[in-house]
């Protein structure tokens, strides 16, 4: 990140005046020509009571090795996999996790004393693919995993081991594994950017109400999932845009939505899909695989935005 050019502040950002492009943080106060939002999402697992105490989450660092060592002694039973609301990361995350707790349980010897449920707030797994979508609820069947579409977990009762369901059923567990609630920083909140709790943008060229002022990624109700794969083209979008206008030019490069997810499967078997978000039209979603070889793929796509960004390798945690 340190080239010609650009100077690296690390420093927590402790107020956003659109307005006036000002930025207050610890490092002290910083006028812009050109301002761009870029602070994601933040994970609220204390906002779904009874996640803290009850469940697990795996979004967060934290939570993502907290549940590592969870399902490494964890000696079967009642799993059930659950998003808590919408809009969340990722999209096919938690169908992805249920699918891989499958093969992580029946890799022990554990498969056949356990139950997988997925609830999830949408009515397919996938809705801008119906084939992948299609693909994923028949691995459901294959593998006996219950879906509970059109659902979230309002709560969990870490007593009596159950998930509240926004429907008012109840699922019991003995291990849950929860999507936290998402919402914008506390000082994206504060700025006056935010409509219905996001950053509304130009989905074309991600500019704000503000002149001057872009966001991209999940901060922002651009109309894309909240996947990273989707904030590096917003990205690089903003990016030449601003060019242009430092240049003096007219920058005709504007935002198509497109994407690609990797889709888990298990078992070393992992399909691509590629989805288009415009505003105004029914998103559209290619399915390809599930297959072994889009497994290098996928790891190649990783290992390159790790060198390209960081400058270093990717080295898998054992």
């Amino acid at each position: 990140m340190i080239n010609p050019g650009v100077r690296f502040v690390p420093a927590t950002i402790t107020a956003i005046d659109p307005a006036n492009r000002q930025v207050e943080t610890t490092a002290g106060a910083f006028d812009a020509d050109i301002l761009v939002v870029a602070l994601g999402a933040d994970l609220h697992p204390e906002a779904t009571p009874g996640l803290l105490e009850g469940g697990n989450e795996f979004y967060t660092v934290a939570g993502a090795f907290g549940a590592r060592e969870v399902l490494a002694g964890f000696k079967g039973g009642r799993v059930v996999v659950g998003v808590t609301s919408t809009p969340f990361k990722c999209p096919p995350a938690p169908s992805e996790t249920a699918l891989l707790t499958h093969e992580f349980l029946t890799a022990r010897g554990l498969r056949d004393g356990s139950e997988i449920s997925l609830v999830m707030p949408l009515g397919t797994p996938i809705p801008p693919s119906p084939a992948a979508s299609a693909a994923v609820l028949a691995a459901f069947e294959e593998h006996g995993i219950a879906w509970y579409p059109e659902r979230l977990v309002r709560a969990l009762d870490p007593d009596r081991r159950v998930a509240k369901l926004s429907d008012d059923s109840e699922l019991p567990y003995e291990m849950f594994l929860g999507v936290p609630v998402h919402r914008v920083p506390e000082v994206v909140a504060g700025s006056g950017l935010t409509v219905d709790g996001w950053i509304p943008v130009d989905p074309r060229t991600l500019e704000t109400s503000f002149p001057g002022v872009y966001a991209v990624g999940d901060v922002t109700s651009v109309g894309t999932p909240e996947a990273g794969v989707f904030a590096e083209g917003q990205a690089a979008v903003a990016a030449d845009r601003i060019v242009a206008a430092i240049q003096g030019a007219t920058s005709a490069t504007h935002y198509d939505g497109r994407g690609i997810c990797y889709l888990e499967f298990g078992h070393d078997r992992v399909a691509k899909v590629d989805v288009t978000f415009r505003s105004g039209e029914r998103p559209v979603g290619d399915l390809e695989g599930p297959s072994a070889e889009l497994t290098a793929e996928k790891s190649a796509f990783g290992t390159e935005r790790v060198r390209r960004w960081f400058g270093r390798d990717w080295t898998p945690i054992p």
